[in-house]
């Protein structure tokens, strides 16, 4: 029983992880390309 407990938590966290990364890859990549040109500026 408390597999099956552990497997069903273990499921809800990895559903939520790839939701959550569909969800926010617009905003993810965009402050990958500010922190990018950031960088760039201090050289």
């Amino acid at each position: 029983m408390e597999l099956l407990l552990l497997l069903a938590i273990v499921a809800a966290v990895a559903a939520g992880v790839g939701f959550s990364r569909r969800r926010f890859r617009p905003e993810i990549e965009r402050a990958k390309r500010i922190r990018r040109a950031n960088r760039g500026d201090r050289r």
